[in-house]
């Protein structure tokens, strides 16, 4: 596929991003060269969902320690409970959906807002995107980007859906970058988008085969750099500029840098006997 048929390749060839895809690349090849992933990945991949599970409920403005998370098992209740619950949901559910993923990215955003939204039956809003008038409750990113209309929602959820079919030669960074700045930018459904978009991001970065046993997770790294530069980073995005996108892509690297250094942590505890 040619580099003009493939806008995710275009993409790839931004002034810094080659820069970014390398980066990750290396500490993630270096996270999983660790000696204690070859016996004992998958306590590394449970602590490594635990802990994005709580990253991502901190960007949707549940803040808890560790600690908080690890320990309460009250998550039905409104509010930050209920949050943290669709977090660890949702990490629980985004292993579950490669294939359909693979096959139908739409039937799998749809399935993600029917998990993080738990507990609404009944609601026909749920699990389909918003139309016409449906407001939408998103405080973190509230009236600061222009909310797309329903019409123009269903036409770029389309299009995201047929550019994942056709395959592309980018990096699983860029793509990954993609998604989930599409999904934040639209605001598809009338609740519980940043949920979705952070784990639409962790299916394609471990269905890319970037991080297969889901041991990487960005949302650490966004949690830790920022409520404001994460939405510095996706105005870049939303601009549709090439130097927007470029912050963008760049962000979400750095973000799967850090959950890679959270996962090393995890590493070095377990190997200490620590953890």
């Amino acid at each position: 596929m040619s580099t003009s048929a493939d806008p995710l390749a275009t993409l790839a060839a931004l002034p810094g991003v080659a820069e970014s895809v390398n980066a990750v690349r290396t500490a993630v090849d270096r996270v999983y060269g660790h000696r204690v992933m070859r016996r004992r990945s998958n306590e590394v991949t449970s602590e490594a969902a635990l802990r994005g599970a709580r990253g991502s409920a901190a960007l949707a403005g549940a803040d808890w320690a560790l600690e908080e998370v690890r320990r309460r098992t009250d998550f039905g209740a409104e509010g930050e409970p209920r949050t943290v619950g669709a977090a660890l949901r949702l990490t629980a559910e985004a292993g579950q959906l490669l294939s359909i993923w693979r096959q139908s990215p739409l039937r799998v955003l749809a399935r993600l807002h029917l998990v993080a939204a738990g507990g609404a039956e009944g609601d026909e809003r749920i699990g389909r995107p918003r139309q016409s008038g449906e407001p939408v409750d998103e405080p973190l990113i509230g009236s600061d980007l222009p909310l797309p209309d329903a019409d123009e929602v269903a036409g770029r959820l389309e299009g995201l859906a047929g550019l994942l079919l056709a395959g592309s030669e980018a990096p699983a960074l860029v793509t990954a970058a993609v998604v989930h700045g599409e999904l934040l930018a639209l605001r598809p459904f009338v609740s519980r988008n940043g949920l979705v978009a952070r784990a639409a991001e962790r299916i394609v970065l471990v269905g890319s085969g970037l991080d297969p046993k889901s041991i990487c997770p960005a949302e650490v790294g966004y949690a830790e750099l920022g409520a404001a530069p994460y939405m510095a980073a996706l105005e870049g995005y939303a601009s549709g500029t090439p130097e927007g996108m470029a912050v963008w892509i760049a962000h979400c690297g750095r973000a799967v840098e850090l959950g890679v250094r959270e996962s090393t942590a995890v590493c070095e505890a377990l190997q200490r006997g620590a953890a």
